[in-house]
């Protein structure tokens, strides 16, 4: 794989104490590249993953200041940093999603001014118009949908409005920015309660519970018909670096075209357990749009490639590994 920078000089990963950048960061530096300097705002025991090799930084970067401490010497941005979760937190808190903005803003005003050559920004499917997603069996969005605006409010808004600001900042100052649309992220290493996580984990965390309960019933948000799509984290690290490394200017889509239910992605995580639930609908709860996927024509035809690991295989990873965090925090309470 092409590299966007070469590898003795300095990378930086904002919101490296997340999902998503905790992952790039160790890949980054199992791959060769020897200064990595990871920034997140989170005190450094909330991490998920940190790497004691990396530049390891405590930084709140809705601050210009901040944001030019983290982006000093940086050869190359990845700016994954933003106040974002799951469908129940994204709905019930637009205005903080949408002060993401800020991050935005004043990372690229700072990578700007520090004479950065590549600035790589995490944009979302959340962008797409919302009447191109009221239907389950939905056609799968084009990148060109994402106009005539109509995301989803709040974080949507904020995520459209900063990929047209990586455009100007292309155009006006020749920064030479890449724009990915990430699809529904899953994974290990990444948050599975609290209200934060995605429906992968959150669907992990509910049978692993109803197997140890004994209660054998689950409750799904919506009528579980809406549909969805799911990229399991190596194809996202993968397509990031190389979106960055290439010449597409325009916003591209990184996710899985593997369509599928709730109502099956429950299915899946039911196999793996080898259980079978009864199933509760909160027809209230957040759910957000009908159906959502990728079309991935335009990546393959620019990247010639796409993301191809199977939900299957990725739920299984994604299943152990939160079985195996709620069996040590029971564990950790009993002692």
């Amino acid at each position: 794989m092409n590299e966007a920078v070469s590898k003795d000089r300095l990378v930086l990963v904002t919101g490296a104490g997340g999902f998503i950048g905790g992952h790039l960061v160790g890949d980054l530096l199992r791959d060769g590249y020897t200064r990595v300097r990871a920034v997140d705002i989170k005190p450094f025991e909330e991490w998920y993953q940190r790497f004691p090799e990396a530049d390891n930084r405590q930084l709140d970067l809705r601050e210009l200041p901040a944001c030019r401490a983290a982006a000093e010497d940086a050869a190359a941005v990845f700016n994954l940093a933003a106040d974002m979760g799951g469908m129940g937190f994204i709905e019930t808190h637009k205005a903080a999603c949408m002060l993401s903005v800020l991050i935005s803003t004043h990372m690229l005003m700072a990578a700007r001014d520090a004479g950065t050559e590549r600035f790589f920004y995490s944009s979302s499917a959340c962008v797409y118009a919302a009447d191109k997603q009221t239907d389950a069996h939905v056609t799968a969005l084009k990148e060109s949908d994402a106009y005539p605006a109509m995301p989803e409010d709040g974080y949507g808004w904020e995520k459209l409005f900063s990929e047209r600001l990586c455009r100007h900042f292309r155009e006006d100052y020749g920064l030479a920015t890449r724009v990915a649309r990430f699809h529904n992220v899953y994974g290990p290493e990444g948050t599975w309660d609290g209200g934060r996580e995605k429906a992968p984990a959150a669907i992990c965390r509910k049978v692993i519970e109803a197997k140890a309960s004994g209660r054998h019933d689950i409750e799904i948000w919506g009528d579980g018909a809406q549909t969805r799509s799911f990229m399991y984290i190596d194809d996202c690290l993968y397509g990031t670096r190389r979106l960055l490394a290439s010449d597409v200017t325009e916003p591209l889509n990184i996710g899985s075209d593997q369509l599928v239910t709730i109502n099956e992605l429950v299915s899946i995580v039911e196999a793996i357990a080898g259980i079978t639930l009864k199933r509760h609908y909160k027809l209230d709860a957040p759910k957000g749009v009908r159906g959502r996927n990728s079309d991935n024509t335009l990546i393959k035809e620019k990247l010639g490639w796409a993301p191809s690991i199977r939900l299957e295989d990725g739920m299984e990873k994604t299943y152990r590994w939160i079985h195996d965090q709620m069996a040590a925090r029971q564990k950790g309470a009993a002692e």
